[in-house]
């Protein structure tokens, strides 16, 4: 079975991801009713005199009012979501103050994982994983389920202290209770490597349906495989492809490149050709050596596409720089001519060089 990736927090083989963070409830400020109007200035009397008549002057305009703006409501109003508003515009700073000031004056949760948030990753702070702990520790303490999720990825990683995984599992659990889907995600990983938990193939798969269901593209994938492959779940190809289709709507590239796959073959789901193809190039373009390959398997033997061997060349040269050669693929391309080599060469140079991160 491929590597799955748990979220959080890398292990092994698999990649970091970024922490939990929580929007808190944003609700419109009160509107300021405007001023009342200002009463308009007397007509002044005329004014006669023996020598001649001076006009009357003409009355004062009544002063139109000018509509006052709502004031920006305090910090700390609980109906008012400056803090999460300020952590979306980039203003790490200001998010801090005011999430300090609610945590500390209201007890306020979700500002308690912001601050956990911001002090891990350094933001508007200098990182600091001892306090990111104790904040995320105070959230999750008062109920708070991505900061119990959080704080779980802090202990397995051992970040603000040494790794304590019994702890990050009983964290892990308890947001999985309340609906936190990367904790039922990371924790059904965790019941299928068997290592920190005895290994539980099917506790493994209600964990990742959990997930799925919640709209996780990555508990979607990876339930695709249990599907495909009969781990934990009866073998069920359909059920496969639907889930693998949900992921790969979602942008998980690696569902991208299986739904292409089960499309391209008809496992699972009718046979579409130029569907299969469409999510290979989008796959291949967000560089899975994969998709790259088999792709270029497609061009070079027009299986479902025109032959194009440049453009299989390009895509075959692209993913061996990524270190997934393959040896076929260098026996189909061996017959072309040098001034066709040349090109496919300079094409996958120039794919590397404006993607080289």
């Amino acid at each position: 079975m491929k590597c799955l990736r748990p979220i959080g927090v890398a292990l092994g083989c698999t990649m970091l991801a970024s922490g939990a963070m929580a929007q808190l409830s944003i609700t419109p400020p009160a509107q300021t009713p405007p001023p009342a109007k200002k009463e308009a200035p007397k007509e002044k009397p005329k004014v006669h005199t023996p020598v001649a008549k001076k006009p009357a002057p003409k009355p004062a305009a009544t002063p139109t009012p000018t509509p006052t703006p709502s004031p920006t409501p305090p910090p700390d109003d609980p109906n008012v979501d400056l803090v999460y508003g300020a952590y979306q515009r980039g203003m790490y700073k200001t998010a801090f103050d005011l999430a300090t000031v609610r945590a500390q004056n209201n007890n306020d949760a979700k500002a308690m994982t912001m601050l956990g948030e911001l002090y891990a990753n350094g933001l508007g702070v200098k990182r600091d994983y001892v306090k990111a702990d104790d904040w995320y520790k105070r959230a999750s303490d008062a109920g708070d389920r991505e900061a119990m999720f959080a704080l779980a990825m802090m202990r397995i990683a051992g970040r603000g202290g040494t790794v304590d995984k019994d702890s990050a599992v009983k964290l892990l659990a308890s947001a999985a209770k309340l609906g936190e889907p990367k904790a039922a995600y990371n924790l059904a990983l965790l019941y299928l490597d068997g290592q920190t938990l005895p290994q539980d193939l099917k506790r493994s798969a209600e964990l990742l349906r959990m997930a799925a269901d919640a709209g996780s593209p990555e508990a979607q994938y990876a339930l695709a495989t249990f599907y495909k492959e009969g781990t934990g779940v009866p073998k069920d190809l359909e059920k496969a492809a639907r889930l693998l289709q949900a992921a790969s709507v979602a942008d998980n590239v690696d569902a991208e490149v299986e739904y292409a796959i089960a499309l391209y073959n008809g496992a699972g789901t009718p046979r579409n050709v130029p569907a299969a193809i469409t999510l290979l190039r989008k796959a291949a373009r967000q560089n899975s050596p994969i998709a790259q390959n088999r792709l270029a398997h497609v061009l070079a033997t027009g299986a479902g596409a025109p032959v194009d061997k440049v453009e299989a060349l390009k895509w075959h040269t692209v993913a061996k720089t990524a270190g997934k050669g393959d040896p076929d693929l260098d026996d189909i391309l061996a017959d072309m001519s040098p001034e066709d080599r040349a090109k496919g060469e300079a094409a996958a140079r120039k794919w590397i060089g404006n993607n080289v991160k």
